[in-house]
């Protein structure tokens, strides 16, 4: 079908208006809008399904049986229409029958058609019925034809809801108030701990009109409200306060950026032009977001996705005059904050003495709000199933994002255990805060160094505040994670110097930037970057080398932010040796390039890699003699021997940090190192548990570099541990591994009175 069939879905619009304004009953209008789409599509079949009693129910056709109309029945789930209402996804097939889901009904003589086409009917978020077309050639449909059948079934929701069409048994608005005292699991984005009532960001909106009687006006409101959303931002940026700053001033800027776009602009204007109101055009193009986050495996670009969504919230409640958030409406009482996600700069609208703490049904770590929360201080849980089903307006919630808890509506059995765990969270806080002078020195006298991990220039206070020996990991990739554009000389400069002059006489290790693969930035517009096995892919050092010209940037920006004293790099997944000897040889030519225009360059330059990738083991003998330093990155090395991913919730509990493979693989690294002089630490999530670092430290690691809330127990931990002992204790339990190697070392540490709290 030529596309100027569907040049009207304006006009479509206008004859569905006319229909839906008439006196028919609603089974006869329905007939009268499977007519019109099917003529004006050229379509040998339209059919609408709409969702009653838990399934999808043949309500009108053209073109298949009328004997099916209200027999023909599909579960959520069930053939092809079940599938489009299951997933909230489109359909557009030249062979439905080859599909998989394909689910033949002889009552509706369907077998001699073969494309299909189907959209789901979406009302509040959810699917409450189905649009689909057919015919009898092979053929799939064009994009312009899938937009318009997703904008008549926008008008078709507002059709059935007044006519009361819409299935809401299975909604939650239908629901009773819950008294029972729940438990909700979700992910750990910000740790912490906070109690308060429940409060939700904002009331779902209802687009009721979505015809439009008059395009200019519409035009014009939604002017008129990008206007009142830009001040509101502009305003919003100004203002924000942290006390210092940080990497989250960029995120709000990204944020700001995404309010000015005008490519966003321009499909609600031609969402409008294609007869919808102002308020339906901005619903139908967040429709579009949403079906596209849901198609994008890379939490990054997710993530932006999001902030576009929390924009068009905030775009759709001006243009509708509903601007009630609760943030606008002001915290009356400490609050954890409800909501399926949230924009940076919507959190910012919060009381922070009121705000105890956010769960959200999505989120992520690298989204920018969990960044914006972090600088606030604001615990937040995330990936929290059915919350608005869970939990009801001013339930009392207990919020534990250390164990991954929200407690819904608790039982004073609860409360007191949620107290005593914040009270011995705090003591032991206090404990910690106490050893932030003393060093962490084993009872038998050996030092073992304590750095942190970091990545955004907030983080180099934790050295100040743990007492921590320096920062053994800065993550500079994180400046272009949160960046729209990729970060010129200049301002990689400024971070890397600010972080020096922060940390003081302290070291400073600046991994180079770990990006590409899952951390892929859009603006590299990498052709290849959609990868099956990103972990495993063009990332890190590989994509660093292919593309010299941004490490020579970040080697010339780090080079003269340590004038005049020692700059200590490494780099990310060295595979071979020749890769880490190409990369000192690139930094070492920005170094001369830089002293012969007379540039005031470091003291010194210390090289290090990470063993991250099993081979490099391999090749310790050729890699060691041009090393200062080596360190294990225990998350990646972790998934890389067990050929597992880590972030597959399936294998997340599967292999053990503590597994004989792992000991023993590491075992074999210290020997070489020590031989060589090279100073060998690791710099993973293993080294910030007491038992798995009491097992490093027996393997002979004596410098781990962990999260700043890990050095205050692993301290406590080196203190009360003898070194000879472990170390002679691990050696033997390497060498004959007990079934259970966890338990062991755990018994081990409480018959030698280990502090494991």
């Amino acid at each position: 079908m030529p596309s100027s069939a569907v040049a009207s879905a304006r006009e479509i619009l206008t004859r569905l208006h006319d229909v839906m304004a008439g006196r028919n009953p609603a089974q006869a209008k329905l007939n009268a809008v499977v007519g019109i789409i099917a003529e004006a599509m050229d379509s040998e079949v339209c059919s609408i399904y709409l969702l009653r009693e838990g399934v999808l129910e043949l309500f009108a056709t053209r073109g298949l049986d009328q004997a099916a109309v209200h027999v023909t029945k599909l579960a959520l789930g069930e053939g092809l229409v079940g599938t489009i209402a299951d997933d909230v996804e489109v359909l557009n097939l030249d062979e439905a029958a080859s599909h998989p889901d394909f689910a033949y009904k002889p009552e509706t003589g369907e077998e001699r058609y073969h494309s299909f086409a189907g959209v789901p009917i979406i009302r509040r978020e959810r699917a409450v019925g189905v649009l689909a077309v057919q015919h009898s050639e092979q053929r799939k449909y064009q994009d312009v034809e899938i937009e318009a059948l997703q904008t008549v079934a926008m008008v078709l929701s507002e059709l059935i809801a007044n006519a009361g069409l819409i299935d809401t048994a299975a909604g939650a608005s239908g629901r009773e108030k819950s008294t029972a005292a729940i438990r909700l699991p979700g992910q750990k984005l910000v740790e912490g701990m906070g109690s308060g009532y429940a409060v939700f960001h904002q009331p779902r909106i209802v687009v009721e009109h979505t015809v439009a009687e008059d395009t200019d006006a519409e035009r014009h409101r939604v002017y008129a409200a990008f206007d009142k959303m830009r001040e509101q931002i502009d305003r919003m940026t100004r203002e924000a306060e942290f006390g210092v700053g940080g990497e989250h001033e960029e995120v709000l800027q990204t944020y700001k950026m995404f309010a000015y776009d005008e490519g966003w602009a321009r499909r609600i204007n031609e969402a409008i032009d294609s007869g919808l109101t102002a308020e339906a055009a901005i619903e139908r193009v967040q429709q579009r977001t949403r079906q596209r986050m849901r198609q994008i495996d890379d939490p990054l670009l997710a993530d932006r996705m999001h902030d576009l969504e929390d924009l068009s919230n905030r775009l759709l409640r001006i243009v509708s005059g509903q601007m009630g958030t609760a943030a606008q409406l002001g915290l009356r009482q400490d609050t954890i904050l409800i909501a399926r996600n949230l924009g940076p700069a919507e959190l910012l609208e919060y009381d922070k003495r009121r705000l105890k703490g956010v769960v959200l049904e999505e989120g992520s770590l690298t989204a920018h709000v969990t960044i914006v929360a972090r600088a606030m201080g604001v615990p937040v849980l995330g990936r929290v199933r059915d919350v608005r089903r869970q939990i009801a307006e001013g339930d009392l919630l207990l919020l534990d994002s250390v164990a991954g808890n929200v407690f819904v509506r608790p039982s004073g059995g609860m409360e007191e255990a949620f107290e005593a765990k914040l009270a011995l969270r705090q003591k032991r806080k206090a404990a910690f805060a106490a050893l932030r002078d003393v060093p962490p020195v084993t009872k038998d006298g050996h030092r073992i160094t304590l750095m942190v991990n970091a990545g955004l220039r907030d983080d180099v206070a934790a050295l100040d505040t743990t007492g921590a020996d320096g920062i053994g990991l800065f993550r500079t990739e994180f400046q272009f994670l949160v960046s729209a554009t990729l970060p010129q000389r200049e301002r990689q400069q400024r971070l890397y110097k600010e972080v020096m002059d922060a940390a003081g006489d302290r070291p400073v290790i600046f991994r180079t930037v770990d990006i590409g693969g899952d951390k892929a930035l859009p603006y590299l517009n990498k052709a290849d970057a959609d990868e099956e096995n990103p972990a495993m892919g063009w990332r890190a050092l590989r994509l660093a080398l292919d593309r010299d010209g941004l490490m020579k940037v970040q080697a010339r920006a780090l080079i003269e932010a340590a004038s005049g004293r020692t700059l200590n790099v490494m780099f990310p997944m060295v595979s071979e040796a020749w890769e880490f000897a190409e990369a000192k040889a690139l930094f070492e030519a920005q170094r001369q390039w830089l002293g012969a225009r007379g540039r005031r360059l470091p003291t010194g330059i210390r090289y290090g890699a990470m063993l991250e990738v099993p081979a490099l083991a391999e090749q310790l003998d050729l890699l060691l003699p041009d090393l200062d330093f080596l360190s294990v990155g225990t998350n990646d090395l972790t998934q890389f021997l067990f050929a597992a991913d880590r972030a597959n919730p399936r294998l997340a509990e599967r292999y053990d940090w503590l597994s004989p493979s792992i000991l023993r693989f590491l075992s074999r690294v210290v020997g070489p190192c020590r031989e060589a002089g090279v100073d060998l630490g690791v710099c993973g999530e293993m080294g910030g548990r007491p038992v798995e670092a009491m097992a490093l430290i027996g393997l002979g690691i004596n410098r781990l570099s962990i999260t700043p809330a890990a050095i205050g127990p692993i301290k406590a931990m080196v203190r009360s541990l003898d070194h000879d002992a472990v170390r002679a204790f691990v050696t033997e339990l390497i060498a004959r591994p007990p079934r259970d190697m966890r338990a062991a070392l755990s018994n081990w540490a409480a018959s030698q009175g280990v502090d494991m709290a």
